[in-house]
């Protein structure tokens, strides 16, 4: 048996207790399982589905499991949590969209009561659930008003992160522990050196992982681990961005051309055409390129933190025994984003006579005006990013870097937009080593995945509302060899939607954009339309998603859901 160890991670004394079972205890024989789930990254950033980003801790845990090729997500953030949570598609649990009430039951902005989350489908179980990251899958975010839809509120015993979406990694929006706010200068819990919210999720999940060991050894337990990166702003310490200097100094096609080449040697992708560029590197400015390529290098420095805090999360589960007996899945909650916050010079002057914000002010901006050591916030291609006082995305051409070899960005449905990596390990339950499963698959499945391995009874009541049945499939079945099993896969947001069945894809830009048909294994860069050449194939699809989408609650929309987005 071990000594028990202290971690001391602040400069004062902070108590992270390691320490083994008692001699009573008995590990459980059901598995332990960690969901990880990234942000706004691309189908091809990691190393082992094709990137150059550092990620070594990710490609060991594929070496020794499975890479999923054909998973998907629902290509936005909310939508992908909510239905992730749930095994339900995302208008079911009541986030078709984004956080703002709708009125209709699909877009009601806030996680339904009709829907289980894997937390609540796991405790009954024996389950011990614990939950470090981003949760964005409500609408009310103060600290003062209702929290029934907070985590602790949704089934998590313990909980550390951001109920929003979105924010400085130096100084979160919303920053909670447990139901109560917080700041990185006032959590007495946790005072490292250098805050950073990357490291604070990692910190508090391999915590998680010791003190339940600690205090529950008997018992399994669930965690769902959400980073934020590498969702903008480009945020990262500089240790980490010195490692990328110079790496994208080739520019955005030559990155393109060997991620695509790497890809096909690694077998993620099939013989498919590379889908065109953004923009030629070769037509940005001289004066803008260091800070174009500094984009770059922060957004990889992002993603290598995400990765060394993984490392010390499989650390965690070594160290206390656990890893064999662990399920680890990591996948991202949608396609590299497009979007342009930051990039443009700010329209007003910085604001003067700014001061440091006290310990115990809490951060209330989602793009605040000043970080919290009391410097303006800088946006443009003036600011370097990187640092808290900038806030900047990384932009288009980057995201079409990440989304290689596909077309199309986060929000849409095309492949850019709903492709994730998945990676499975777990040495006691899959005897498969750094094997491919190219059977397509979706969020909806994780919930069936869990209730199937920890022997959870899926209600068909709780807390006294009635629960819609799981729509997923377990992946269980799946773990020793590709299944043949031809299903539908839904998409629905904002209007632009798309239906996978078997050889084909049905896909729309917008709601009142015309469908388009790919023959989806043959080209899925989405390069060839066939809807001219195929209308009936057209027709039944379509059908189908009519369908299907009046029993999802993507119908009825309000009027007010219609606008274009």
């Amino acid at each position: 048996m071990k000594m028990p160890r202290l971690i001391i991670i602040q400069s004062i004394t902070i108590l992270m207790a390691w320490a083994a079972p008692g001699l009573d205890a008995q590990p459980s024989p059901k598995p332990n399982i960690i969901l990880i789930l990234s942000d706004d990254m691309g189908y091809s950033d990691i190393g082992c589905y094709g990137g150059e980003i550092e990620t070594p801790n990710l490609n060991r845990l594929a070496t020794h499991g499975l890479r999923y090729t054909r998973f998907y997500n629902t290509g936005r953030c909310c939508p992908t949590r909510a239905s992730l949570l749930t095994g339900l598609y995302a208008h079911q649990a009541g986030i078709g969209e984004m956080t703002s009430d709708g009125g209709q039951r699909g877009y009601r902005g806030d996680l339904s009561r009709n829907a289980l989350t894997l937390a609540e489908a796991l405790r009954p179980a024996g389950y011990r659930t614990y939950m470090a990251g981003k949760w964005h899958v409500t609408a009310q975010l103060k600290p003062e008003g209702d929290k029934k839809n907070w985590p602790l509120q949704r089934g998590f015993d313990r909980f550390y992160g951001t109920i929003i979406g979105a924010g400085s990694f130096f100084d979160p929006w919303t920053l909670t522990r447990g139901n109560d706010a917080i700041t990185p200068a006032n959590d007495q819990e946790y005072q490292p050196e250098q805050y950073y919210y990357t490291e604070a999720i990692s910190d508090y999940a391999s915590r998680y992982v010791r003190e339940h060991v600690r205090d529950h050894a008997d018992k399994p337990f669930f965690m769902y681990v959400a980073y934020t990166a590498a969702h903008w702003p480009m945020h990262a310490l500089e240790r980490d961005i010195a490692k990328y200097k110079g790496r994208y100094n080739a520019g955005y096609e030559a990155i393109r051309e060997s991620r695509y080449k790497k890809m096909k040697e690694l077998g993620v992708i099939g013989d498919w055409k590379l889908s065109p560029g953004a923009e030629k590197w070769n037509g940005v400015e001289e004066a803008t390129r260091p800070w174009e390529l500094r984009c770059m290098e922060v957004y990889a420095a992002m993603v290598d933190s995400m990765d060394q805090g993984i490392g010390r999360i499989v650390k965690s589960l070594e160290e206390t025994g656990q890893l064999e007996n662990t399920l680890i899945l990591y996948l991202q909650d949608n396609g590299g984003c497009a979007e342009a916050y930051g990039r443009k010079p700010p329209k007003r002057p910085l604001p003067e006579g700014i001061v440091p914000m006290g310990k115990d002010e809490l951060q209330t901006r989602m793009i605040p005006e000043r970080s919290r050591d009391g410097r303006p916030v800088r946006t443009g291609s003036d600011a370097m990013p990187g640092p808290a006082d900038t806030y900047i995305a990384y932009g288009r051409n980057w995201a079409n870097v990440s989304n290689t070899p596909f077309r199309e960005y986060k929000s849409t449905n095309h492949e850019g937009g709903i492709a994730t990596p998945l990676i499975a390990h777990w040495p006691k339950g899959i005897a498969a080593r750094n094997e491919l499963r190219h059977e397509p698959g979706h969020l909806i499945d994780i919930m069936t995945t869990c209730v199937e391995l920890s022997g959870a009874v899926y209600p068909a009541r709780f807390a006294d509302h009635e629960i819609l049945p799981m729509e997923g499939r377990s992946l269980a079945g799946g773990f020793a060899a590709d299944r043949a099993e031809e299903r539908a896969l839904l998409f629905e947001h904002f209007g632009r939607a798309a239906l996978r069945k078997g050889p084909w894809k049905l896909v729309r830009a917008g709601e009142t954009q015309p469908w388009e048909l790919y023959a989806i294994e043959e080209d899925r860069t989405e390069l060839t339309d066939l809807s001219a050449k195929k209308p009936e194939k057209v027709r039944e699809l379509s059908e189908l998603f009519e369908k299907e989408a009046q029993r999802t609650y993507i119908y009825p929309k309000s009027e007010g859901k219609k606008k274009k987005r």
